[in-house]
């Protein structure tokens, strides 16, 4: 799965760490998912997709893979 998290961050000037606080995860996860080696739960895509003021379907793109 793909994701635009970093260029979202970036277009709002806020850093990873700033994004980790205001997630309560750490900077190591935010990491992790803008590089694609961590899918975030639901819950926490959900919460990402808000702090961006996006859905999840704008954050998240799965690719072919992910659908089978």
């Amino acid at each position: 799965m793909e994701n635009r998290i970093k260029e979202l961050r970036k277009d709002q000037s806020i850093s990873q760490e700033k994004m980790a606080i205001k997630l309560n995860v750490s900077r190591q996860t935010i990491i992790s998912i803008e590089k694609g080696k961590y899918n975030p739960s639901l819950p926490l895509a959900m919460q990402i997709a808000r702090l961006f003021n996006r859905t999840v379907e704008e954050v998240f793109i799965l690719d072919e893979d992910d659908m089978e």
